[in-house]
């Protein structure tokens, strides 16, 4: 029996009848519906100008990149394409009938030829869901539709849109789909940078996507010596490059310099139904001088257990997040840690809220005497005895003094005035939610036991910036209708005018900080470090006219630092910041607001220089001096400090071999004994307290033991042997 060949016409007749009930299936999308329509399987996330500052993955089923114009594509990937798909793409109209016969006759008789489907018939098949292949191929009803629905394109679209909508939905390998994932992942560069072989094995990835290396290699080798016939390609070259740049990743799955933000902006904005590129209020330079200040600021404090830290930096008149640093990245073992909202206990850096609201209440002034020596509170669980930043007490100071220096016993007595339970309810109103009770904390809530983000803390900051009023961060603009958010009267603006005073002061902070310290500024700024229990987080918390910075530093784990102290921990980033931001911006000292009166006192005994005072109407006074207490030098010896019973633990700002627990006794002058060894002679001592217990003994002149105490110390210090 013979078979007869169909002539060449019978078979495009019937092929084109076949495909006519697919016509009114297809419907025609534009190829600005197209581009709208394609999303990337990144999200990136913008700064204020757009300018990128992370992209987050946000599709796992399938890698694209952006969408790419055509004029972004490289040209030798345009040819390439071409030359490997359709030699014709240029002079068909959407079928390659010369193609098609060819495959036809190829069909028939059994003879290998290159397939029939055009560019434009692929894009067609790709942006239906009723034509794509199947696992066994295209139906031929499937075939008749995309020649229908090809011709349609090319009646609709332009040459250059088909080609421009296929290299950027076209499956590349594996995953990987568009061109600008492609290039990025295998050849780690833009789609425009690509040269002759990169772009040979890109083309050859479409006709073979998951095929091996050395196949793609050999189809690439023969791309180009038909893209340049003079040129030999080197084809055993070819095939080393396409084997390493098929195993190559290089396309991250998420980077950029704010990954934290980024996840939260990114989920927030999808929460809202919001699709395509995502706008922050943060600023893109200063993000990434942030990173490189905190990483070299990291690298240089090495070999002392600290590689964590967080920046964040707020607008103070709108409150919207400039600079989010949620970890130091690379230096990091918990990199995913968002050290921007972990809670941790601020050390002294609550001080000024707790002033604040003692001067709201009348109970003090900036100028008001507080006495800065051993003091032993009773709580519910014992004694509680606050030790001081540096070596020994200071005696009577001034609140300014006490607050701008840090000093720890004055802030435990004013918060014994004020009370735990006022003090936390003056901390929720400037946002930051304790999670107990004041009473529950008690008086170590003055030298911040209790735990807060950097978020919440650098935004109470802002409330002191903004004459106490509080309003909430936002790292989202706002939209144009809702206007600014007001703010609630959180703290008095007296009282918060008059701490803002007090932490711009340079000298009166010298008492612990030196006057060259990197806390002070070439232009107005206040600003407050701390450091919490065991060493385990420093902070740097201050504001400018314009803006509010704050720095924390530690170990994501927990873990404490070895020798970091309020100067050398987050300072010395939270003044190259606040450098940064004012490099051409001023920064005045805010004006005093209604209710607040400047007059000058003096302090009796020389106790601080006779200056000009900062006071709420009514609490002013121009006399400051210390009230006479009598004693008696003819009573038997006692120990009047510390008490019997006394449990004191090492405060964490200050280095151990600094520390220093004062004796003092009321009577005449003897001789003091700890644990049976000599430490000194005369009413009062100072002893480098050890952990452990220890018991203290005055000595008469006759050599008998005429008072003793018992005391515990407790936290990290100077082992026995080394005390001196």
């Amino acid at each position: 029996m013979s078979l007869r060949r169909p002539s060449i016409p019978l078979l495009l007749l019937l092929y084109a009848l076949a495909a006519l009930p697919a016509q009114a299936a297809w419907a025609l999308a534009s190829f600005e519906q197209v581009r709208r329509d394609f999303h990337p399987s990144d999200t990136r996330v913008l700064d204020r100008d757009g300018l990128l500052l992370q992209r987050v993955r946000t599709d796992a089923d399938v890698r694209r990149g952006q969408w790419i114009a055509l004029a972004d594509i490289s040209p030798a990937l345009r040819t390439a394409m071409v030359l490997s798909e359709d030699k014709r793409f240029y002079e068909h109209s959407g079928v390659d009938w010369r193609a098609v016969s060819a495959a036809a006759w190829g069909n028939l008789w059994n003879t290998r030829t290159r397939g029939a489907s055009t560019i434009t018939m692929q894009l067609a098949g790709l942006l239906d869901d009723d034509l794509r292949r199947g696992g066994g191929g295209r139906s031929l009803g499937q075939k008749l539709g995309q020649t229908i629905s090809a011709q349609q394109l090319e009646r609709g679209w332009r040459k250059d849109q088909i080609l421009e909508a296929y290299l950027n939905v076209v499956p590349f390998r594996g995953e990987i789909v568009g061109i600008d994932a492609l290039a990025r992942t295998l050849f780690g560069k833009a789609p425009h940078g690509l040269d002759a072989r990169e772009a040979a094995v890109a083309a050859a990835l479409v006709r073979a996507p998951n095929a091996k290396p050395a196949l793609v290699a050999q189809r690439a080798c023969e791309l180009m010596r038909a893209m340049e016939p003079a040129s030999r390609p080197d084809c055993a070259a070819i095939d080393m490059f396409t084997g390493a740049a098929l195993q190559r990743r290089g396309f991250e799955a998420t980077e950029g310099i704010a990954p934290h933000l980024a996840r939260r902006a990114v989920a927030a904005a999808h929460g809202e139904g919001a699709q395509g590129d995502i706008r922050t209020t943060l600023r893109a330079p200063l993000q990434r001088f942030a990173l490189e200040s905190l990483q070299r600021h990291l690298r240089e404090l090495r070999g002392r257990n600290v590689e964590d830290g967080a920046v964040v930096v707020l607008d103070n008149a709108s409150g919207e997040v400039l600079a989010w640093l949620g970890s130091s990245g690379a230096l990091s073992r918990s990199a995913e840690v968002d050290g921007v909202l972990a809670l941790r206990q601020p050390g002294s850096t609550l001080k000024p809220f707790l002033y604040a609201e003692a001067m709201a209440e009348r109970r003090l002034t900036a100028a008001s005497l507080l006495d800065d020596s051993s003091a032993q509170i009773s709580t519910a669980s014992g004694l509680y005895i606050p030790q001081n930043y540096d070596r020994q007490f200071k005696g009577l100071v001034s609140v300014r003094t006490a607050l701008a220096a840090s000093l720890n016993v004055p802030a435990v007595r004013t918060l014994v005035m004020v009370s735990p339970e006022a003090f936390a309810r003056q901390l929720r109103a400037a946002g930051l939610p304790l999670a107990q009770s004041g009473d529950y904390y008690g008086y170590s809530l003055a030298l911040g036991s209790a735990e807060v983000s950097l978020l919440g803390l650098a935004n109470a900051y802002r409330t002191l910036a903004n004459g106490g009023r509080y309003g909430p961060t936002r790292y989202l603009p706002a939209p144009s209708a809702s206007g600014p958010k007001s703010n609630a009267a959180a703290i008095d603006p007296r009282a918060a005018f008059i701490v803002g005073d007090i932490l711009s002061d340079a000298n009166a902070r010298a008492r612990t900080f030196g006057l060259d310290s990197v806390l002070g500024t070439r232009f107005w700024t206040a600003v407050k470090t701390g450091t919490s229990k065991d060493m385990r987080d420093n902070w740097a918390v201050g504001w400018s006219q314009r803006y509010t910075v704050g720095v924390w530093v530690g170990n994501a784990s927990g873990a404490p630092m070895w020798d970091v102290s309020g100067t050398s921990g987050a300072a010395p980033v939270w003044a190259e910041l606040m450098g940064f931001l004012h490099r051409g911006v001023p920064s005045r000292a805010p004006a005093p607001p209604a209710g607040v009166v400047s007059r000058p006192v003096h302090f009796g005994d020389g106790i601080e220089a006779a200056r000009s005072e900062w006071f709420i109407a009514g609490t002013e006074q121009a006399v400051f001096s210390p009230v006479p207490q009598a004693t008696d030098a003819s009573s038997a010896p006692r120990i009047t400090s510390p008490a019997d019973g006394t449990i004191i633990a090492l405060d964490p700002d200050i280095p151990p071999e600094r520390q220093r627990v004062r004796f003092e006794t009321a009577g005449r002058a003897v001789q003091w004994r700890v644990d049976g060894k000599p430490l000194a002679r005369g009413s009062s001592a100072l002893w480098l307290p050890w952990p452990g217990r220890h018991v203290v003994e005055l000595v008469d002149a006759r050599g008998q033991v005429a008072d003793q105490v018992q005391l515990e110390v407790r936290g990290a210090g100077i082992v026995a042997g080394a005390k001196r």
